[in-house]
Formats: structure tokens, C-alpha cells, sequence
């Protein structure tokens, strides 16, 4: 086993939610290299020293500079806003350093695409932190579509829903302006992600994204609240997206459905541990879905817990998430989702920006 300094740019949720994952990785899928939590930084030293104290970092960073640049610092993870991805990832590879950075890639396709080129310029390994989609039954439904199994896929529908700014009477708060802070920017790459994911890429787009609660405690809200997305994949198969900050009820909503000519697949994240298959087979009066409890059968499931239907979730995600990247760092082979699979997601984001803008049907591959 070899240590492997780990900084981290951020301390909040997602900032947790990575230092538990790599405390926690070398024990759950006992990896050849073991992180060590080295330093972390935040908005002030006065925060980094808090989540040093509280989660176990060695030391605390005057600055995200100090931290990426420190030689014990081997590979960094990026949980802090979007609009400092680009200088913290382009800092990093001019070193050579692995990164791992949060969704969405950059604040912008912009600099998303500048990312893109500092990482294969570098040719360091890099990776973006979509979790949803490495849940073990959404690894299934990967595994099933490559195999046939429900048969020629001929539709898809996926769907990021929570309810957090539903209620109109909220006062305004961050999320409340900044493009990258509002549905588009947060909730959408999800969905996207997982139907690039699960179905290839995506060649056209028609969208339309809207504002809903335009007002909150007497200021104007400037990003969107929700949207829908028609799509047509590059296999040729139609497909539709919806993500919503101001779904009433919804939670956790990270959901999707798969139509193919011999069955069906549906998930919700609401049930994490669960994937819903459907099968053309056998006397009709005799089908019917049938609902699968993930267990150590099913991928990356057997290293949390040996009984099926026990159920993993969120932060087992994010530790899977860890053991890919320490995995790709240990190869040197890229692992899935890498920058390059960030900027699809943004091209997405960035064609359905124009067609609701033109009310038309958007090619990705111009973006």
C-alpha cells in the first residue's frame, strides 16, 4: 500500500462528502493506494482550520494556491463554486497533479473547454464527480442495456426533481442568481449525465427553460427554476428530460425509464436500491415488473455490506467515486466520467441555452 497526499478545495457538503470518501475508500474496496488527508482550503483560513479540526486534514491552506501547490499535496479534489474549477484545475496540471472536480465542470462552456484542453495538454489524470449514476442498480441498468436484454432501446425519459425552492414565499438566497447556481447549472447536469451515460451521445436538442418564481423577497431571481429537454440521440432514439428546483414533494427525484422492444427499465433515487425490469417474456397474464433489491450480485455492492436489499447511499457513491479515481491514478488509464465526459454534459446545457433562446432545435455537435 502507498499513501497519496489528498487536498481538498472546499469544505462544505460536497467538501465533507469527499474527505469521508477518501477516509473511508482504503478500508471499504482496500486499495494499493491509501489517501491521506493532507490539507484543505476554503473561503477563509478561518473555515479551513474548522474543517481541518472536524474532519481530520493534517494541516489547514491559507489559499487554494498554497494548497494545490504544496509537494505533499498529490492529487486534489475541487468541491469549491464553479466559477473557480478553471483556475484551480489549470493550476493543478501545470504541476502534474491529478484532479477531481465537481459537477458541472465550469462555471461556463468556456471554460469548461479550457479545462478540457489544460488536461489532455498535461496528460494527467482527471475526472468529474458525477455520483448518481455509480449507484449499484444504475450500474445494472448499464450492464442489462449492454447486454440486450430489454432489446432495441426506442425511448428515454430521465428526470432530476427536488423541491427546495418550491414553496414562492423562500427568501431569496445564493441560488437565486448566477446561471450556474440555478436549475440548469446544478439540477440538469444529472439527468444529462445520465443519459449520455446510458443511451450515448446526444445529436440534437430542443429545450425550454423558464423561471417560475421570478421574485423573492423583493429581488429579481436571475437563473431558471426548471426545464425540458426533447432530445434525439446519435443512435437515433428520441428521448426527454425534465429538472426542476420547485418540484413540489420531490426530494430526491434522480429518475429515468428505458423502453426497448423486449422490456423496460425504471429507476428512481427515492429508492435507491432498487431497479424496477420488465420482460416480453412468458404468458402475458404472467408479466409484469418485478422489483430487484441491489445486493453483492450487483456491482461495487458486496463492499459495503454482504446482504441483499441491506441497500447503500449517498455517501457510498461518493466512495465509489474515490475508488475510481484512486484507480485511475494508480494506472494511469483514464476512468469514466473524465473532463472530456464533462464537456459533453456542458455542450448539452450550453445547445438547450440556445433553443429555448430561438425556440428551435439545437445541433450539440456545433457547441
Amino acid at each position: 500500500m502507498t499513501e497519496l497526499g489528498i487536498g481538498i478545495v472546499g469544505g462544505g457538503y460536497m467538501g465533507k462528502a469527499h474527505a469521508v470518501a477518501m477516509s473511508s475508500v482504503g478500508a471499504v474496496f482496500n486499495t494499493k493506494l491509501r489517501p491521506r488527508l493532507e490539507m484543505v482550503a476554503a473561503g477563509s483560513v478561518e473555515s479551513a482550520q474548522r474543517y481541518r479540526k472536524a474532519f481530520g486534514f493534517a494541516r489547514a491552506a491559507e489559499s487554494w494556491q498554497q494548497l494545490v501547490q504544496d509537494p505533499k499535496v498529490e492529487a486534489i479534489v475541487i468541491a469549491s463554486p464553479q466559477e473557480t474549477h478553471r483556475a484551480i484545475a489549470e493550476a493543478a496540471f501545470e504541476l502534474g497533479k491529478p484532479v477531481l472536480c465537481e459537477k458541472p465542470l465550469g462555471a461556463s462552456i468556456k471554460d469548461a473547454r479550457a479545462m478540457v484542453a489544460a488536461a489532455e495538454k498535461a496528460g494527467v489524470v482527471n475526472m468529474v464527480g458525477f455520483n448518481y449514476i455509480r449507484t449499484p442498480a444504475s450500474q445494472f441498468a448499464r450492464q442489462l442495456l449492454s447486454e440486450g436484454t430489454i432489446g432495441d432501446v426506442t425511448y428515454f425519459r430521465g428526470e432530476m426533481t427536488e423541491d427546495f425552492l418550491a414553496d414562492p414565499a423562500l427568501p431569496f438566497n445564493w441560488r437565486c442568481e448566477g446561471l450556474a447556481n440555478g436549475n440548469m447549472g446544478d439540477l440538469a447536469p444529472h439527468p444529462i449525465n445520465a443519459a449520455l451515460a446510458l443511451m450515448g451521445p446526444v445529436a440534437r436538442v430542443m429545450a425550454d427553460i423558464e423561471t417560475v418564481h421570478s421574485e423573492r423577497s423583493g429581488q429579481a431571481v436571475t437563473n431558471d427554476d426548471h426545464s425540458q429537454l426533447m432530445l434525439r440521440f446519435e443512435s437515433g432514439v428520441m428521448g426527454h428530460l425534465y429538472s426542476s428546483r420547485i418540484a413540489t414533494g420531490r426530494k430526491m427525484g434522480y429518475a429515468y425509464e428505458i423502453h426497448g422492444t423486449k422490456g423496460h427499465i425504471r429507476f428512481d433515487q427515492e429508492d435507491q436500491n432498487a431497479l424496477w425490469l420488465y420482460l416480453a417474456e412468458g404468458p402475458e397474464a404472467q408479466r409484469g415488473f418485478r422489483k430487484i433489491l441491489t445486493g453483492p450480485a450487483h456491482p461495487d455492492f458486496e463492499p459495503f455490506c454482504q446482504g441483499p436489499g441491506h441497500g447503500t447511499g449517498y455517501q457510498d457513491q461518493i466512495i465509489i467515486e474515490a475508488r475510481d479515481f484512486l484507480q485511475a491514478i494508480e494506472t494511469g488509464t483514464a476512468v469514466w466520467p473524465t473532463f472530456r465526459d464533462g464537456l459533453a454534459v456542458s455542450e448539452v446545457i450550453e445547445a438547450a441555452w440556445e433553443s429555448t433562446v430561438t425556440n428551435s432545435w439545437v445541433d450539440v455537435a456545433t457547441h
